[in-house]
């Protein structure tokens, strides 16, 4: 038996059994191809509110996905009953809606040669904690309150502000994803997860409230540390206490790793192949042309081994690669699926871009180590932004305008925090003022995107 079938919640092969019935079911009844999802997970959660337990939920799930193709015609439907008379019926009321929308030929599964054909146990890339369901409930809260200082804090008297709530949160969840279709594919995804998390909240002398968190992350148990969150929390409220504020202006923007993917996700999402089919991306027809800074080069790496966002293939089941998406500021890739790529006339590359990485670009006089400490000392002044509150962006034309938080930079340091700010530009701007890109990759997020600074970001308040 192979070891992913000991995990708890996994799908089992009478499941892989009925999905091929039901492959077979619906070919026979008028489909012309069709391919199936079957998806299966579970979660637990505990939440502690000062040091005690608050709540606790358990989540699993279950669900079939039919993509079905039928005369030319074309529809996606799910069901979580996985009963083969439930789904035969199903299918004969899936095939009838279908038959009733407009002719798609555009509609069709993927060249068989794309395929993935590595993707055979699920666990290839190493995403999967076999001991998850041996975890015990007690092994779980013991993990949380590691990282509890309510206690120790709530009476203490010598500081400069009192705590007033600490929040922890725990999660794990394990998630199995087997795909086939009519054309031969057959392919399996197993992943597990577990996250930790804390939120304090502290009062200055005037009644000021100030909030401070921090998280991690891991692919397994024996991996996920709790070590130094408890102090970066404090940190980040407590450094809030004194803040100033700044005139509006244009400065140089130094954006933290672990929220640096905002500015990087409209960016997938304008080379994504539906936004440049329909004509509302702001980097429509820009393949092999030059858009950004020379220095910015972002790429997808699906295969790392053992690292969030790793995945062998798409929900068509082609295979991912790894792969340059923007090279020397040169757009090198859309995200093209077939339904796209028989739409625009081009070649099918993947739907989307699961594990992104921006290489760092390391200031002159710097070839080791290239972090927020030797990024603030080359940027020297400037805004260190910390945290996104709201805002916007235009999909055509790229142009934003997000709120942020953070703290000015005076000679290289850290110094008094301000709030309340706006930024406004646009993406293509933003990216070619690109000053520097750190190597300080937060590794337990599927997006890799380290420090990043950008020089003349307007700032309003």
């Amino acid at each position: 038996m192979n070891k992913i079938e000991n995990i708890q919640w996994s799908i089992n092969e009478e499941e892989k059994t009925l999905c091929h019935k039901i492959k077979d079911y619906a070919l026979s009844k008028g489909a012309k191809d069709i391919r199936i999802n079957m998806n299966k997970s579970v979660m637990e959660q505990f939440i502690f509110l000062n040091a005690e337990l608050d709540k606790v939920s358990h989540s699993a799930d279950r669900s079939i996905i039919l993509s079905l193709f039928v005369n030319g015609r074309y529809g996606s439907c799910s069901i979580n009953k996985l009963e083969e008379k439930d789904l035969e019926d199903f299918v004969d009321k899936a095939i009838n809606i279908i038959s009733m929308l407009e002719e798609d030929n555009d509609r069709k599964l993927p060249k068989k040669d794309r395929y993935c054909k590595t993707a055979i146990n699920g666990d290839e890339l190493g995403l999967c904690d076999y001991n998850y369901s041996k975890l015990q409930y007690q092994e779980r809260i013991d993990k949380a309150l590691e990282c509890s200082i309510y206690n120790e804090l709530i009476n203490n008297k010598s500081l400069n502000y009192r705590l007033i709530s600490e929040e922890i949160a725990y999660s794990d969840s394990i998630y199995d994803n087997y795909i086939i279709d009519s054309q031969g594919l057959e392919c399996r995804h197993i992943e597990s997860s577990f996250e930790l998390s804390i939120e304090l909240t502290i009062e200055d002398s005037n009644a000021n409230k100030y909030t401070g968190y921090a998280w991690n992350a891991s692919c397994t148990w024996d991996e996920l540390s709790s070590e130094g969150l408890t102090q970066k929390a404090i940190d980040r409220a407590v450094s809030q206490i004194e803040q100033r504020k700044i005139t509006s202006g244009k400065y140089n923007m130094i954006v933290e790793n672990e929220i640096a993917s905002r500015l990087v996700t409209p960016l997938l999402s304008a080379l994504n192949g539906s936004s440049i089919q329909q004509q509302n991306s702001f980097l429509l027809n820009s393949i092999d042309k030059k858009i950004f800074h020379e220095a910015f080069t972002l790429n997808d790496r699906p295969l790392d081994y053992g690292k969030n966002g790793a995945r062998l293939f798409d929900n068509e089941g082609m295979s991912y690669n790894n792969s340059t998406i923007i090279e020397n500021g040169i757009v090198k890739k859309y995200f093209i699926n077939t339904y796209i790529s028989e739409k625009l006339g081009v070649e099918a590359t993947n739907e989307d871009c699961p594990r992104p990485m921006i290489m760092p670009f390391k200031a002159e006089g710097y070839k080791e180590k290239f972090g927020l400490n030797e990024i603030l000392e080359y940027c020297k002044d400037g805004i260190y932004v910390t945290g996104f509150n709201g805002g916007n962006s235009n999909a055509a034309s790229g142009d934003f305008s997000y709120g942020v938080e953070g703290f000015i930079i005076k000679n290289g340091k850290i110094d008094k925090a301000v709030r309340s700010m706006v930024i406004t530009g646009n993406f293509i701007e933003l990216w070619n003022n690109l000053l520097a890109a750190g190597d300080d990759y937060k590794e337990c997020m599927s997006k890799q995107i380290p420090t990043l600074a950008f020089k003349d970001v307007s700032f309003s308040i």
